[in-house]
């Protein structure tokens, strides 16, 4: 399959873009939102959850704007400190798209009903339309630190000294996983069980919504060229945010 970006570049170039490149469709919006704020929310300890409830499952929502006819991704800026998706972690068993849809009420979402705070049962009913699409990647958190890592670099991660000698000594493998997989990732103390599982979806946003943002961050507007292999500022999740959507054709509304 060719590149991408050689097939945009030469749909611009010839005007066939709908001819060149048919991919999935995204419809985006420009950033003509209504933007209310409400009281602060702050991160949980994620060592204090695993040990109630085992590895943390994590969802977090894609969302695209424009301006100017280019893709911006809407990012929370936390404290003035570092930059994440909206969304937030689940409870034990809740479904992945289900509870995106209410995490991102909790967060961008209208302010709490008295009712719901009182009556659990009542949280559902307060969900105001989130459509999520794709799942688009999953990363996973080996410890506590902020990083994190794919599912294929977390089994290898997970593998003892021992077995990485002997698939090193396979002639079929050796070469890949020298390519592939260095040995600074293998530390002497092994990971046990990953800590964090987490899943970014597309969501599609309306032509018009509400955000109602936690007053102790900010939703910034970022643009895809931005995020493109930026991640010394973003991190490396949120700078493959342009590759994950590489699929799909956006829809300038």
């Amino acid at each position: 399959m060719s590149d991408p970006l050689v097939l945009t570049l030469a749909a611009l170039r010839d005007g066939g873009w709908t001819e060149r490149y048919v991919g999935v469709a995204c419809w985006v919006y420009p950033l003509d939102y209504v933007f209310n704020t409400k009281d602060p929310q702050y991160e949980e300890d994620p060592q204090n959850d695993f040990e109630q409830y085992g590895i943390r499952q994590t969802v977090e929502g894609v969302l695209l704007v424009h301006e100017h006819g280019h893709p911006h991704v809407l990012l929370l800026q936390v404290a003035n400190a570092y930059f994440k998706l909206p969304g937030d972690y689940l409870k034990p068993n809740e479904p992945n798209k289900d509870g995106l849809g209410l995490r991102l009420d909790m967060r961008l979402g209208p302010k709490a009903r008295d009712d719901a705070q009182s009556d659990p049962s009542m949280e559902k009913k307060q969900v105001t339309g989130w459509e999520v699409h794709d799942l688009l990647a999953q990363w996973w958190r080996p410890n506590y630190e902020q990083f994190m890592l794919t599912p294929v670099l977390m089994v290898f991660r997970l593998l003892d000294r021992s077995t990485l000698t002997f698939l090193r000594k396979s002639s079929h493998l050796n070469t890949r996983i020298h390519l592939s997989c260095p040995d600074p990732l293998y530390p002497s103390s092994h990971i046990a069980q990953p800590k964090e599982v987490k899943s970014m979806y597309l969501v599609q946003l309306p032509e018009h919504k509400v955000f109602t943002v936690p007053s102790n961050m900010k939703l910034i507007a970022i643009p895809l060229l931005e995020l493109y292999d930026n991640a010394v500022r973003y991190g490396p999740l949120l700078a493959a945010v342009p590759h994950l959507l590489s699929k799909y054709r956006f829809e300038i509304g």
